[in-house]
This record gives C-alpha cells, sequence and structure tokens, in this order.
C-alpha cells in the first residue's frame, strides 16, 4: 500500500512539474510577445512624433531650421522648449496661433517634440539670390 501511495504521489509529482514547464512556457511567450508590442509602440511613437514636428514646418522650417520671420526651434534645448509651449498652453505667453497649437498636444508630445527639436541640427538660412530681372 505504501509502494501504491507513492507511485500515485510520483504521478502527481510528474504531473505537476508538467504543467509547471507548460505555465512557464505560456509566461515566457506572453513575456517576449509583450516586449514586441512595446517596441511596436515606441516605434509608432517616433513616428507621431515626427508627423507633429512636420507639422510645425510650415512656419518654422524643416526640422525646427527657419528661413525667417518664426523662431528657429532646431538645437534648442529641451527644457526651454517645454517652458515656451508650456506658456503658450496656459496663456501666459501670448500669440497669435501658437496657443492654439499648444493646447492641441498632451504633455508627453510637447516633451517628445522638445526632445525631438533638440535633436535637430541647426543650420544657417541661405537667403536665395534676389529674382529680379536687371534693366
Amino acid at each position: 500500500m505504501d509502494q501504491f501511495k507513492q507511485m500515485i504521489n510520483c504521478k502527481n509529482v510528474h504531473k505537476f512539474y508538467r504543467l509547471t514547464h507548460r505555465y512557464l512556457l505560456v509566461f515566457v511567450g506572453f513575456f517576449v510577445f509583450s516586449l514586441n508590442v512595446y517596441a511596436d509602440e515606441v516605434q509608432i511613437s517616433s513616428s507621431h512624433i515626427q508627423t507633429l514636428a512636420a507639422s510645425c514646418a510650415a512656419c518654422h522650417g524643416s526640422q525646427g531650421n527657419s528661413v525667417g520671420g518664426t523662431s528657429v526651434l532646431a538645437g534648442l534645448d529641451a527644457s526651454h522648449l517645454v517652458l515656451q509651449m508650456m506658456s503658450f498652453r496656459n496663456g501666459s505667453r501670448s500669440s497669435t496661433v501658437m496657443h492654439r497649437h499648444a493646447k492641441g498636444l498632451t504633455v508627453e508630445e510637447i516633451n517628445a517634440l522638445a526632445v525631438y527639436f533638440s535633436e535637430q541640427k541647426r543650420v544657417s538660412a541661405l537667403i536665395p539670390p534676389s529674382q529680379l530681372l536687371e534693366q
């Protein structure tokens, strides 16, 4: 009878280890899958920030290098840009349109844009030669 109990216990132990092994494999698979999903979200986030930065180009130039009339964003300190954007957002800095843009962005987007523009190389504006015909 004792041998029979040991055999049952041995079978239960093997069954327990097989189930534990399966659960462990499922857990590891889920963990690896979630890392891949997170990596995709980071890439989407980067793409999203580049899209937002492209909309800034209408006034502030390609990659934040304005050709005149508006401030250059490329190479600015990220904390300075965040401070300015938050000032537009809360109304403490007046503007014609920037307060609308800033209110349309989340704080995370403002921070990401500030980092993006701080990493861009500042390029001096090249003014094209005059297009007037000489008489």
